[in-house]
């Protein structure tokens, strides 16, 4: 409860000092009431990420890692506590599910501050702004018959096509075989500063070493929960590794806009380190406290301060910890 008090007084100073950044003020604790309503309003679980796997590794940062950033983690290897888990606040949602995000959380520890990732499996966020979120989310929560109304979401698409950028990537993949078959993407622009100063902006994106899809058919045959077996099974024989790549953009890229990708194959990047995850560990482990993107920033790493999908995490993380820690 302490803890979940102080994340909440966080998220107060961050919301006000985000402001600038929203076009309009958005209550966070109506987005999460949202995710909650659409996912079925399910009981002591995240808002997003309520199916999931708690997990243990470590982050071994590359020889060049601190040229990039002075953040401790990219000094010398450091623990890491993780979560894979699937998209929306649905505990029974299946493993088979296309069009729906995988996600990461990590906690990359140390002493000098802990730097938190929460990251999906598509280079799109699925809105660009919190108002826009809302929007999103209350064209698809029930109505009187318990239904979302198809003819409101097709209006919103139309208004706001970027908001089916996500979807058609995913759609247009097959699915993982597994949480660590895949890549995931941090989405947001960040800014690395080393030592002497100079600054590097950068999208960063983990890169799955053993990526694996499945064909229609073994889909088919799969059970609608087998990512955590199959995991168990995986970590058995060795870690699930994944490099950290830093995308650089180049100007007149869509920095501040999370509904739009980079050209990656076009631009410059830099492999700051590997993760490797070795074990799985017991859900308390991760539930005691939120994966906090916003909060958790060492000195050398930076969130954006133009990329209001950004400032809303904090905010809204807190009230869907709250929430299902009551």
């Amino acid at each position: 409860m302490i803890r979940s008090l102080s994340l909440l007084a966080s998220a107060a100073v961050l919301t006000s000092l985000a402001a600038p950044v929203q076009a309009e003020e958005v209550d966070p604790g109506a987005i999460v009431a949202l995710q909650f309503a659409v996912s079925g309003d399910h009981k002591g679980v995240r808002a997003s990420g309520a199916k999931g796997v708690c997990l243990k590794g470590q982050f071994t940062p590359a020889a060049d890692a601190a040229s990039v950033s002075k953040a401790p983690q990219f000094a010398k290897p450091v623990p890491v506590t993780a979560r894979f888990s699937m998209g929306g606040g649905n505990p029974k949602i299946s493993d088979k599910t296309k069009p729906t995000t995988r996600g990461f959380a990590m906690r990359m520890q140390d002493p000098a501050g802990d730097l938190t990732f929460v990251i999906i499996s598509a280079p799109v966020f699925s809105t660009k702004t919190p108002a826009q979120l809302l929007e999103f989310l209350q064209v698809r929560a029930p109505g009187p018959d318990g239904k979302p109304d198809p003819e409101k979401i097709k209006a919103f698409a139309a208004k706001n096509p970027e908001t089916g950028r996500q979807a058609a990537w995913l759609n247009a993949r097959p699915v993982p075989a597994s949480f660590a078959g895949t890549d995931y993407w941090a989405v947001h622009t960040y800014t690395l500063t080393n030592a002497k100063g100079e600054a590097t902006k950068a999208r960063l994106k983990f890169v799955a070493a053993d990526k694996a899809t499945l064909t229609d058919d073994e889909l088919k045959a799969k059970p609608d929960s087998f990512y955590a077996d199959e995991l168990k099974e995986r970590l058995a024989k060795g870690p699930a590794k994944f490099d950290l790549v830093a995308v650089l953009p180049e100007a007149g890229d869509p920095t501040t806009d999370v509904t739009a990708a980079l050209p990656e194959e076009e631009r410059k990047t830099r492999t700051l380190g590997t993760l490797a995850i070795s074990g799985i560990e017991p859900d308390a482990t991760c539930d005691a406290a939120t994966f906090d993107p916003v909060v958790d920033l060492p000195d050398g790493i930076a969130g954006p301060a133009d990329d209001p999908m950004f400032a809303i995490r904090s905010p809204a993380y807190a009230v869907s910890l709250s929430r299902r820690s009551n």
